[in-house]
């Protein structure tokens, strides 16, 4: 009996223990459901406090007539009507446009030629990618600075520079024609340095068995550059011109400090524009509204852009 007794409890325990266990198990699976969502959450909420909030917001006000200190007045599309009758804002587009095209087109091909040139393992190498690279961790402030006195009309050095050459002087910041010219060239020597460093690491990435293989063949250098050496950095190349579009649509600091949109409107980009009409004519309604085109415009670009290119990149 005693023997029967404890063979009872026995199972009873073990009963018990597997039941405790049951709803462990079912507790730890119910925690490991909650617990990813729970390491997420803040930088979901810094997501939506500091981006998704202000972009539903400034869509929100596109749709009012409002100064700051008055009730806002409800207008539905008047803003979006009036930016696209104003000569003004599409000339600013153009612009942007122009703007966004060569300083990425410039940026990326002058690095992507520099970093060729540069890949080989050599001490002057070093040194003049410390030298390339400079420009770019130097504040945007003083380099649009520094380059206001190198195009200064009447003491320019350029201008010094081509009396010396014979060469008739050059408004840079005052000819309409060339003032835009010359805010790309100011940020096409600031970008291109960090180009350069991405382009490097990934040609440096590349195997150097292919490189062997096409020496054996007798393959040309440009053969070499166009069949191995550019397919296999295109994810760097993609990454690259995708980051340079964005931030060339979203260019301020050299326009407000260099030319503040003139001459005659012909160098001022969206964002500059927009911070003239939000903050100096306090029209928040109108400026909105310029941002969401703004928005529109850097999203249709890069959807335009995965889907034209993406397929076209080599990942190894």
């Amino acid at each position: 009996m005693e023997h029967t007794r404890n063979t009872q409890s026995q199972y009873l325990n073990r009963y018990k223990l597997r039941g405790q266990l049951k709803e462990r198990n079912k507790k730890y699976g119910e925690l490991s459901k909650i617990k990813p969502y729970l390491m997420v959450s803040p930088a979901i909420i810094i997501l939506a406090v500091f981006v998704l909030y202000p972009i539903g917001y400034m869509v929100y006000l596109s749709g009012f007539e409002w100064n700051l200190i008055g009730e806002k007045v409800f207008i539905g599309l008047g803003n979006f009507k009036a930016l696209f009758t104003s000569e003004e804002f599409l000339q600013v587009v153009v612009n942007t446009m122009k703007y966004t095209f060569y300083t990425v087109f410039f940026s990326v091909g002058i690095a992507l030629m520099l970093a060729e040139y540069l890949k080989e393992s050599r001490k002057i190498n070093s040194i003049l990618q410390g030298i390339i690279f400079t420009p770019y961790v130097i504040p945007l402030i003083s380099i649009a600075f520094i380059w206001m006195w190198l195009m200064d009309s009447d003491y320019g050095l350029l201008n010094y520079l081509l009396e010396v050459l014979e060469i008739n002087s050059v408004k840079w910041l005052e000819d309409p024609k060339i003032a835009l010219n010359s805010i790309i060239l100011v940020s096409v020597w600031k970008g291109v340095g960090y180009n350069v460093i991405i382009l490097l690491s990934a040609m440096h990435a590349v195997p150097k068995d292919l490189y062997e293989a096409a020496n054996l063949d007798r393959a040309s250098k440009q053969k070499v550059f166009f069949k191995i050496t550019m397919p296999m950095i295109s994810p760097s190349i993609f990454f690259l011109v995708l980051m340079n579009i964005i931030s060339s649509f979203k260019v301020f600091e050299t326009v407000s400090i260099m030319t503040q949109g003139g001459p005659m409107n012909s160098t001022n980009t969206l964002v500059f524009n927009l911070y003239e009409y939000g903050f100096k004519y306090y029209k928040i309604g109108y400026a909105s509204a310029m941002g969401v085109v703004l928005m529109g415009l850097i999203g249709i670009c890069t959807i335009l852009y995965f889907w034209a290119l993406s397929k076209k990149v080599h990942y190894q």
